[in-house]
């Protein structure tokens, strides 16, 4: 790192009391040792101090580099605070990330492109994963495409991006195009691929993933990380026999024998409890305590929920009981809002409003929307307004902006047949801009994720018009609009005026 500092007179008087610099002296050269940094005194850089970075800490120093900071701060043209050195940069962005600061990052994106140090493979990485992080995706976007020089690394840091902000086919494209980039999947890039396969539901996508990691990882019997990954993915799809295939034959093995860690049994817990299978949770849960397998937090979420879908409220108490007691695991909202919906899928929403409330005199977290999502819910299902009506102000309390809990709500008041309060509510939603998402599902082609909603463009309804003149073609037409009538009554772009 290069600093010039101002008032260079007193700057030498200060770096000549440093130890290091008497023994070190001035240098020309233009390497700079690994943990010093190289301080320009003056207006000219043919003579420069090397001090160690721990020399940072010292009120003198410190006090230099703040007159250094208010004469001429790094928007400065000529860049009073100077970066010039890769490892410098990097450690810039990693910051600007860690803090959140975007503008920081457009500072820096701005310096190495006048610099010319956006050539640095690592420097565009890092100004990549800034922009992913931050989820600003069309930053991200046009960086990966302005950097000269890319690899891997580059690639993963705009995956994970995509990942972050649920553009699944965005990632799948960009996976598509790195072998014409001349780049090579890693594990990262592979594990990033499986969750947008099961983001998007693309199961034979995601069987060919898997195949090519059979193929390629050689090391894919002891790595629980991509077995977890493939057994999720396949859960997400609705392929639960093959995910429990893909459990069945994972896990360390060592001496002929197969051991399951709690991320496996975990994750296959969630596969049954996304896709139904209640009653496989708990006997998958029991085998896990038989195999001697130390249950965590997410498996206790869980078996809690799955004990809340097959009524058994007595097993579910109980197995919140043994994570506190027996397990020594701290509770959290996430497990709360099991119990609590436990208790209120059974009627018992008194009960479950006492125990938020015990919760929350107890300190042992803070409620959450869910819990109080749930437990409107079961006033709507069993006819408490007044309940239900405290509820979704506690709810919109903690998101004023959350969508569901307003619909819920106009549902409590449309069963008291409060029309009134309706309206009201509806025009609340309008004043704060909020609407419901529409639905749209995906539907996977040859490989290929193709996203269809119930209201979409003057396009769609031009393929639509298309299609139905080639039907009538084809002579087949009558049998074609039999077959797609109820589906016109409903789904406003396949309509054909």
């Amino acid at each position: 790192m290069g600093i010039r500092l101002p008032d260079f007179i007193l700057a030498k008087q200060i770096l000549r009391q440093s130890a290091l610099t008497a023994k070190k002296g001035a240098s020309t050269s233009l390497d700079v040792p690994k943990g010093f940094l190289a301080v320009y005194v003056g207006e000219t850089q043919r003579k420069r101090f090397l001090v160690p970075v721990s020399y940072l800490n010292q009120p003198l120093f410190q006090d230099l580099l703040s007159r250094a900071e208010e004469e001429f701060g790094f928007n400065h043209p000529m860049g009073g605070l100077t970066i010039p050195y890769t490892y410098a940069l990097c450690s810039s962005l990693t910051a600007s990330t860690s803090v959140k600061d975007a503008r920081f990052g457009k500072q820096v994106q701005a310096h190495v492109t006048k610099s010319g140090w956006l050539s640095s493979v690592f420097v565009g990485s890092a100004l990549i994963d800034l922009y992913a992080k931050l989820l600003l995706i069309h930053d991200a976007e046009l960086m990966f495409d302005e950097i000269p020089v890319k690899n891997s690394v580059c690639a993963n840091a705009l995956l994970s991006g995509y990942c972050e902000a649920k553009l699944w086919a965005g990632g799948l494209e960009l996976v598509r195009l790195m072998p014409a980039l001349g780049l090579d999947y890693d594990h990262f890039t592979l594990s990033a691929l499986l969750r947008a396969c099961a983001g998007l539901s693309a199961a034979e996508f995601g069987r060919q993933v898997h195949a090519y990691m059979i193929r390629k990882c050689c090391n894919l019997g002891n790595d629980v990380f991509m077995q977890s990954s493939l057994i999720e993915m396949y859960g997400k799809c609705g392929l639960v026999t093959k995910a429990l295939q893909v459990f069945n034959l994972a896990g360390h093995r060592l001496e002929g024998e197969i051991n399951k860690d709690v991320v496996l049994w975990t994750s296959m817990l969630g596969v049954y409890g996304r896709n139904g299978y209640f009653k496989e949770v708990i006997k998958l849960y029991e085998a896990m305590l038989m195999n001697g397998t130390k249950p965590d937090e997410v498996a206790f979420v869980t078996v809690i929920s799955a004990c809340s879908h097959t009524g058994q409220v007595k097993l579910g108490i109980e197995y919140f009981e043994w994570m506190v007691h027996d397990y020594k695991l701290e509770p959290g909202p996430e497990h709360y809002s099991c119990l609590v919906d436990l208790l209120c899928r059974a009627g018992e929403l008194d009960k479950a409003w006492k125990l938020i409330n015990e919760m929350l005199d107890r300190g042992h977290g803070s409620s959450s929307v869910s819990m109080w999502g749930a437990l409107l819910s079961a006033c709507h299902d069993c006819g408490k307004f007044e309940l239900g009506k405290l509820a979704a102000q506690k709810a919109l309390e903690l998101d004023p902006h959350n969508v569901g809990i307003y619909v819920m709500l106009s549902n409590l008041y449309a069963k008291f047949c409060m029309w009134d309060e309706i309206g009201q509510l509806r025009e609340l939603m309008k004043e704060k801009g909020l609407k419901k998402d529409v639905g749209c599902s995906w539907i996977e082609s040859k490989a290929s994720g193709h996203k269809c909603s119930l209201i979409t463009s003057s396009r769609m309804r031009c393929l639509v018009k298309d299609l139905a003149v080639k039907a009538v073609l084809i002579g087949s037409f009558p049998e074609c609009l039999a077959k797609i009538m109820p589906a016109l009554k409903l789904v406003n772009w396949l309509e054909i005026p």
